[in-house]
């Protein structure tokens, strides 16, 4: 038996680790380098139907669809799949479809020739091709556009592309997870994405419910993340008193479990270490007031008499918001791209556009 072999059977008969068990953390094994420090933590409840179709689809090949709001752990779900697959020792590739401009969507995915169009100086490969014998997680798969679905569908149809300038039809063996925050039944209806290719990557879908919807796992949740930030900034592992875990519990987490980590951590921050300002924190999250959001206090739709703002002004008035949560920082963990969900490379190209000067916030 060949040490691929082994690696894959291990994986599957390797059992998927229970929430909320001391055995749950996911850097406790070979997952580690994949799941980016990243945990499925918390109580059985809260995830465990999700988890429970985990587990039925991994061991198989079939496409995944996984939906859910921004920050709920799609990834991490996608990356469990992989990591419990028969694909487990072939590569597992991410591709934010959002972040990539139209006219660079084919070159992405299914690579190019050499002088195939302007600045085309030598031969790549797509993420197709890349994702050879594993598996390719399409994120945001609702941002593609018509023309892009098509040619997706294809390869989902008969596992065969050809780059960009080509002219050889190419054979890849790849699984697809797709993942995407928006309703692709309503897209559908509204012809923005194929019905044929929601068929197709929606053959077996896992919904990932909202930190909102799952409080129970707030309290592991930030148990962890402030362990992990005391060490990080002193050394010594931070734990919030039952006081600040209500608060939380409290909130309403508009950016799920991603949200609770920004938190966290700014709150280590704020208290030197040494201590969680959680109040603060939450404080800042609110756009400065003190007071946590209740699940009362979600947004309601307008009076019908009142005008909606323009979909820039909204944009706008988000991005200023995230840039002032953050102090001006765009990008890494807790970054104002980290905490809208979207690539830093996506959010600067809005930036300028909406000309909205990142340095502004600095503070």
């Amino acid at each position: 038996m060949s040490g691929a072999t082994m690696g894959a059977r291990s994986a599957m008969s390797s059992p998927i680790p229970r929430l909320g068990s001391p055995s749950s953390s996911l850097l406790d094994d070979g997952v580690a380098a994949q799941e980016d420090e990243l945990l499925i933590i918390g109580s059985a409840a809260g995830l465990a139907n999700a988890v429970a179709r985990v587990e039925q689809v991994a061991p198989t090949d079939a496409p995944v669809l996984l939906q859910g709001e921004t920050g709920a752990g799609k990834e991490l779900l996608a990356r469990l799949i992989h990591s419990r697959s028969q694909r487990a020792s072939g590569p597992m590739i991410r591709v934010n479809c959002g972040a990539i401009p139209a006219e660079l969507i084919d070159s992405e995915l299914f690579g190019h020739e050499r002088g195939s169009f302007t600045g085309a100086t030598g031969t790549r490969l797509g993420w197709f091709e890349r994702a050879d014998g594993g598996t390719l997680f399409l994120d945001e798969v609702a941002e593609l556009p018509l023309a892009a679905q098509v040619r997706l569908l294809r390869v989902l149809q008969e596992g065969t592309f050809t780059r960009v300038g080509g002219s050889k039809s190419r054979h890849v063996s790849v699984r697809v997870i797709t993942a995407t925050h928006r309703d692709l039944r309503a897209m559908c209806a509204e012809a923005t994405f194929r019905s044929d290719l929601w068929y197709r990557i929606g053959v077996f879908t896992v919904q990932i419910p909202a930190l909102r919807e799952r409080l129970e796992d707030v309290a592991p949740l930030a148990r962890h993340f402030a362990r992990k930030s005391g060490i990080a900034l002193t050394g010594v592992p931070l734990v919030p008193s039952s006081e600040e875990i209500e608060a939380l519990r409290r909130y309403s987490w508009p950016g799920n479990v991603r949200e609770l980590a920004a938190v966290v951590e700014r709150a280590a921050i704020l208290g030197g270490g040494r201590r969680l300002e959680i109040a603060a924190a939450l404080g800042d999250s609110v756009g400065g007031s003190s007071k946590p959001l209740s699940s009362t206090s979600l947004p309601v739709a307008p009076p019908a008499n009142e005008a909606l703002p323009t979909l820039d002004d909204a944009m706008r008035a988000l991005i200023i918001r995230a840039l002032g949560l953050t102090r001006g920082r765009v990008e890494g963990r807790g970054g104002a791209a980290d905490l809208l969900g979207v690539n830093p490379h996506t959010l600067r190209g809005k930036m300028r556009r909406l000309k909205i000067e990142w340095s502004v916030y600095r503070r």
